[in-house]
């Protein structure tokens, strides 16, 4: 049975830290999972697939002689990295075979942006998530929910969504509002009924109103923002409801602004677990700016073509012009 799959223990929920006073009733907490595919069944199996030994850990017959930084194997839940399938470019199995055969060791997720995994036949489809899975990946859905909530019948909609990403494999599912104007309690009520279908729940956060569907810095800029202290309220919220990690929207931060709002993105790591918060980051210099400023833990969304770099940003072996030499840490190998 997936890790992903199984009900969170009590000895973990008690060790996650409440991060608002209201907290949930113990039955919506509980439904609440760890990201990870791996099986629990055979580990050694598990880590030889999932962790394989990369030449920089190879201190007898590799590059192990070079100084890197340890990472945790996988499943992490810190220093995790989500990638984008297809949504830009297409990707097939063939093609997400050579990503995850040469560099799954570094990837920890992989979201299907949008409504793109409806594109797809099913076939095809299923064979790109069991293919995560054979690699210690959770896959997720993109934020398809918020064009389902326009429906008529919105209920009906959404269970036949829910019955459906479970039956074709799906581990998480990405919940946000860019485009709607949606109360948070109706958002807790989402959490719930998506931990109800024992699949896990990843609310998308921002600041910017009308963020995912890349608008130009200038119409963004007429629309306004919110203030971060909303996106703190309800991220607090979602937490207690069990949610395991939140995704922080880049539009109206790094992205499609005249200049970036680092003060919100230190807002979110003062006030929330840092474990429990995803940046979306799909740009060279956004990472290596997370990198920089947050160290080697700090969990990313990039784009798969984008795996190597960040890694190497990571592993503290190569960078820009300010992180080349520069990102380290003081842990053992794992």
């Amino acid at each position: 049975m997936l890790s992903s799959l199984r009900p969170r223990s009590a000895s973990l929920l008690t060790a996650l830290p409440s991060t608002s006073p209201a907290v949930r009733p113990a039955a919506a907490i509980k439904t609440a999972r760890p990201f990870s595919t791996t099986t629990l069944l055979n580990q050694k199996s598990a880590d030889t697939t999932h962790n394989p030994t990369i030449l920089l850990q190879d201190k007898e017959n590799g590059m192990g002689f070079a100084r890197s930084n340890p990472r945790p194997k996988k499943p992490r839940m810190k220093g995790v990295t989500e990638i984008r399938g297809p949504y830009y470019s297409v990707m097939g199995k063939r093609y997400l075979a050579d990503v995850l055969e040469t560099m799954g060791a570094h990837v920890d997720g992989l979201k299907f942006a949008g409504g793109s995994f409806s594109l797809f036949p099913e076939k095809q489809l299923r064979e790109l998530i069991d293919l995560a899975h054979e690699h210690g990946v959770y896959v997720s859905t993109g934020g398809w929910a918020e064009h389902l909530l326009t429906h008529a019948n919105t209920e009906s909609v959404f269970e036949k969504y829910l019955l459906k990403c479970k039956d074709l494999g799906f581990d998480v599912i990405e919940l946000s509002s860019g485009f709607l104007s949606f109360p948070a309690s109706d958002w807790l009520r989402l959490i719930d009924t998506v931990h109800s279908h024992n699949l896990i729940a990843k609310p998308e956060l921002g600041i910017q109103f009308g963020a995912g569907g890349d608008t130009s810095a200038g119409e963004l800029a007429a629309i306004g923002t919110s203030d971060p202290g909303k996106l703190i309220n309800l991220g607090r919220q979602f937490l207690d409801a069990g949610v395991e990690r939140l995704m922080i929207e880049s539009e109206g931060i790094t992205e499609n602004v005249k200049s970036w709002r680092t003060d919100v993105v230190s807002t979110i790591m003062k006030e929330l677990p840092m474990e429990r918060v995803m940046f979306e980051a799909a740009d060279p210099k956004v990472y290596n700016w997370y990198v920089r400023e947050f160290g080697v833990d700090v969990n990313l969304f990039v784009d798969h073509a984008q795996i190597v770099q960040l890694e190497c940003l990571r592993r503290g072996i190569w960078g820009m012009a300010d992180t080349f030499g520069k990102v380290v840490s003081y842990r053992p190998e794992e």
